[in-house]
């Protein structure tokens, strides 16, 4: 499995990235990107099978990266969770609205991705 994790800060990168390894997926590939753009031109020439990203970035937002991806053709069917800090409610609405599979907050646990991402690969992910 190859995932892509997107935040401006390294710091939040490694700790995802630890997350995930706590949770099971020791064995993925992690593509990292500090914005949405960036992100676009890795996942453009090495798809991945899953997308974390934050939502306030620079460059390029997670709202916008959450866009772009589901009205690319070639993208469209990849399953993409946020991270958010907001804690806001309608905010979740939009992006699920959008398409996002799940909206985490922050900060990230071991046992929160966990369970997200295990509800996730249970219904087919």
């Amino acid at each position: 499995m190859r995932i892509a994790i997107v935040d401006d800060s390294g710091t939040a990168r490694m700790f995802i990235r630890r997350c995930l390894e706590m949770a099971g997926f020791e064995g993925a590939e992690i593509i990292e990107a500090a914005n949405g753009k960036e992100a676009l031109e890795k996942i453009r020439t090495a798809p991945v099978d899953l997308l974390l990203t934050d939502l306030t970035m620079p460059v390029m937002d997670g709202t916008t990266l959450l866009k772009w991806i589901k009205a690319n053709p070639k993208l469209a069917d990849l399953p993409v969770f946020v991270i958010s800090s907001a804690g806001n409610p309608a905010k979740e609405k939009e992006l699920m609205a959008l398409g996002a599979m799940g909206v985490l907050d922050k900060p990230v646990s071991p046992a929160k991705l966990n369970g997200l991402l295990r509800a996730f690969c249970e219904n087919g992910g």
